[in-house]
């Protein structure tokens, strides 16, 4: 694993109830991934740097040339014959979503500045800044996260593939059940996964509800000692915050300042990072190759795939022992239904 440094000396400043743990799982990875691949970007080196904004078809690539197919193994993957599949539980990411509003303000703020530049300056020294000012600027804070058609796209494929691996249990009028948390993106995504069950069970339109369970699905909000604590808790990411005022987050900003001839003191790791996920949502939604692209190499790539992977660590992951324990009812949920499904039966 690639390793970059994140500064220590805040450390002291954790609460005590927030010491790491390594044992305990944390909050489930995504399960869906979101980001198209274009070869362009591949030669770029940038693809692999995306985190939750990659897709599936980055670790198999088969899907790219059928999003139905089952892959090279599927044959060696089907339960031996001796076994009977009881029960599928199954928890899912969302689909590809549009940015966060946060997210597209702080790209419309980038790139309002780069427009106030002398257009004739731009288009002569600064080719990517005068790229950039072109770029229409189509995302509105309206959109916030929302599901993408892509992302709709994502859940009837995954549904489809599960259901062809598990033909017994997605037979017509098998019992199904969908639980999702209140947000919009996850609704949508829920509703599109059972149209991807649709043929399978034989669903009619308004056969199966998507039941709204925040106390399970969004657990963390429930759980008022790791709002308190980590959430609401300035300090809590006093690591991340460290790193984006280190020595590798100043170089990436004084390239990106450099390409887009601004003063480094008009950028910030926020705005930077922004400017790198634009990049892939730009692959996800439109399935083009945007400008955004251009400001940045595979070493910079590192650099902010280690600045996400901070956060993630400290507020959803290992970085405190709260994080994994606010995500126990979900998995007693999940295992005390599997439970019960040997224990019935026959």
């Amino acid at each position: 694993r690639r390793r970059l440094r994140s500064a220590s000396s805040c450390g002291n400043r954790a609460v005590a109830a927030m010491a790491p743990s390594r044992t305990v799982a944390a909050f489930p990875s995504a399960a869906l991934l979101l980001l198209p691949l274009l070869l362009a970007v591949a030669r770029a080196g940038l693809s692999g740097y995306f985190g939750t904004k990659s897709r599936y078809e980055e670790v198999n690539p088969h899907l790219v040339r059928d999003p139905l197919s089952l892959g090279p193994t599927a044959d060696a993957s089907r339960l031996p014959a001796a076994c009977t599949p009881l029960q599928l539980r199954a928890l899912l990411r969302h689909g590809t979503r549009y940015p966060t509003a946060g997210q597209i303000r702080r790209l419309g703020e980038l790139h309002a500045r780069l427009l106030r530049r002398p257009t004739a300056a731009a288009a002569a020294d600064c080719p990517a800044a005068a790229a950039l000012a072109a770029w229409q600027m189509w995302y509105e804070e309206s959109l916030d996260g929302r599901l993408a058609p892509q992302g709709r796209r994502d859940m009837e494929h995954l549904a489809r593939r599960l259901a062809a691996r598990f033909p017994a249990l997605f037979a017509a009028r098998r019992r199904l059940v969908l639980a999702s948390s209140s947000k919009h993106r996850c609704l949508q995504s829920g509703a599109a996964f059972r149209r991807g069950l649709g043929p399978s069970l034989s669903l009619g339109s308004d056969e199966v509800e998507v039941e709204v369970n925040d106390s399970l699905m969004r657990f963390f909000d429930h759980c008022a000692k790791f709002v308190a604590l980590v959430e609401e808790n300035d300090a809590a990411m006093c690591q991340v915050n460290a790193f984006k005022e280190g020595s590798e987050m100043r170089k990436v900003l004084e390239k990106v300042a450099s390409a887009l001839c601004l003063p480094v003191e008009e950028l910030n790791a926020d705005l930077v990072q922004v400017a790198f996920l634009t990049c892939s949502y730009e692959l996800a939604i439109k399935n083009v190759t945007s400008p955004w692209c251009s400001l940045f190499t595979e070493e910079d790539a590192k650099v902010l795939e280690y600045l996400n992977d901070l956060k993630q660590y400290w507020k959803r992951g290992y970085g405190y022992d709260i994080n994994s324990r606010s995500s126990c009812i979900l998995f007693q949920d999940i295992f005390q239904h599997l439970d019960k499904a040997v224990e019935e039966s026959k």
